[in-house]
């Protein structure tokens, strides 16, 4: 049972969901981990380029490439609707309108008035032929006990692909000039200000940047589901993607890549196991799916909080990256 229960945790961990989560916290650390900027509404960005993404192919018939770019334009629009109004405000009211922003779009897309183009409660299918039709693989189970099948194969190499490759761009960026002053507004905005940067303007690409990261991150999570809900874009997938930040190591090219596959690793092990115990009957009062869910979770938040006592930066972080405005 053991061994069924690792390689059930590490065919999550190195999937598809961990990837695309991987995607949102490169994004979100690139917000909060190099700039400073409090985004609580990462799911909105997801949520944008999956449905971008999804509308453009499942009812308008367009070509997928199309349907990625809309997806991309959508968080690019996004970023500057949020941005526009708050980043010469204090770090909270970027909080509360991205939070705030998040669940609007997913009570518009679930709105029954809206059903000719999301689908309403009901979402969209259809929409991730193309996709599967450029697989190199053929049919059949591959890498031995993981068992992933031809079509989890390929979503689950172009999802890592596309984490390392915005990964290295996020490296490459961070040691640039245009890294260094994102670093500077972080640490005090009124000094790099003083230098004569547009804090604003500086901010405003990062939240862009960002914010078309987390989409891309929510189009690999709905291409490696092959449909996409509303109820797929709740407010926790963003607490989720700010853990794993936090756990790999908050304002590190790696710690994101790292917490997504710790993460995944250790929610469905734990799920896994407790279901067992669970369905023998040895944890009297608890009983079905969503109390094994809810356990699991608060399993996990236990952990994480013993490793931020243990370890605050995170397991890749440097303490020094957590001491914002530091006099």
């Amino acid at each position: 049972m053991i061994e069924t229960l690792f390689f059930d945790a590490l065919r999550s961990a190195v999937g598809p969901t961990a990837a695309s989560y991987a995607l949102l916290a490169v994004g979100l650390n690139l917000h909060f981990g190099y700039t400073g900027l409090l985004n609580f509404g990462q799911v909105g960005f997801m949520l944008v380029g999956a449905y971008g993404m999804a509308i453009t192919v499942s009812v308008f018939g367009g070509p997928l490439w199309l349907g990625v770019i809309v997806g991309v334009l959508a968080a690019v629009v996004l970023s500057l609707l949020l941005g526009a109004p708050t980043l010469r405000l204090r770090a909270d009211y970027l909080a509360i309108t991205t939070i705030a922003a998040g669940e609007i779009l997913r009570f518009l897309v679930r709105n029954t008035g809206s059903d000719a183009l999301t689908g309403s409660v009901f979402g969209l299918r259809q929409f991730a032929g193309d996709f599967y039709a450029l697989s190199p693989f053929p049919p059949g189970d591959y890498l031995g006990p993981l068992r992933f099948n031809a079509n989890r194969l390929w979503v689950t190499l172009v999802g890592w692909g596309l984490v390392t490759l915005l990964s290295l761009l996020v490296w490459a960026l961070m040691r640039s000039p245009w890294g260094r002053v994102l670093r500077s507004i972080r640490e005090d905005e009124d000094a790099a200000r003083s230098l004569g940067k547009n804090v604003f303007l500086f901010k405003m690409q990062s939240l862009i940047l960002g914010g078309v990261i987390g989409a891309i991150g929510g189009m690999v999570f709905v291409l490696a589901l092959q449909n996409l809900t509303p109820e797929m874009f709740l407010p926790q997938v963003t607490f989720f993607a700010f853990a794993i930040m936090i756990l790999g190591g908050t304002g590190t090219v790696l710690g994101p890549t790292l917490g997504a596959v710790v993460f995944w690793f250790l929610l469905t092990g734990l799920q896994s196991g407790i279901r067992s115990v669970v369905d023998s009957g040895a944890i009297p009062g608890v009983a079905g799916g969503q109390a094994v869910g809810a356990v699991s979770l608060i399993a996990v938040g236990l952990l994480l909080m013993v490793l931020m006592i243990r370890r605050p930066q995170g397991v890749l972080g440097n303490r020094e990256e957590l001491r914002l405005d530091v006099s």
